[in-house]
């Protein structure tokens, strides 16, 4: 048992060193540099075997971005916490999206395809960890203005109206066309609280 135990945890290991390679290779390179035999001369294996964990490329663009919306969600989960009122809660996970992006660019951009192409928008739709940060949104603005039903149309829109913006934000500032971080910062807190007011008339 032993022996099967720890040849499943060298498994584990290898499967995570080579996204770990795979970010690596994109953090110095960039995603157009991401290839099967880069990602094997930095872990120093033969190509063969990251097929062996991976089918293909696809298969590791996926998984990068599974790990990248279980990280936004643990980071939006724990702003959330932080706060009782529920504006308070809208505004802090916003920006901890926000922050996110930043602190995790490449993850970011092979989330929602910022200079870059993105995995299947199906294959993405079909990931737990990818519905976190609408769930954790809409079940605030469900509360904040005091909707029954959580497929309400008004959730929809109000969640797509503050993604929408604040993502653009952070696409301009990705792509270096932004303005100074006091600026976008004072940009996101004034676009969050109006959409919060316009949700409370």
């Amino acid at each position: 048992m032993a022996s099967k135990e720890r040849i499943q945890r060298l498994k584990e290991e290898t499967r995570i060193n080579i996204l770990d390679a795979a970010l690596q290779i994109v953090k110095h390179e960039g995603w157009q540099a991401l290839s099967m035999r880069k990602i094997a001369d930095v872990i120093e294996y033969t190509a063969p075997i990251i097929y062996e964990y991976f089918a293909n490329k696809d298969a590791i663009l996926i998984e990068l971005t599974r790990k990248g919306y279980a990280i936004l969600g643990k980071d939006m989960t724990a702003a959330k916490n932080e706060h009782s009122r529920v504006e308070d809660q809208l505004e802090a996970m916003w920006l901890a999206y926000w922050n996110f992006a930043f602190a995790n660019k490449e993850l970011y951009q092979v989330m929602f395809g910022v200079q870059m192409n993105c995995c299947c928008c199906d294959m993405i739709k079909s990931l737990p960890e990818a519905q976190m940060q609408t769930t954790l949104v809409s079940e605030a603005i469900k509360q904040l203005m005091k909707i029954e039903d959580i497929n309400d149309e008004m959730i929809c829109t109000k969640y797509y109206t503050f993604w929408s913006v604040v993502h653009g934000l952070v696409s301009i500032n990705l792509l270096s066309r932004g303005f100074s971080d006091d600026v976008n910062r004072q940009v996101l807190k004034d676009t969050i609280g109006g959409i919060i007011r316009s949700m409370k008339d």
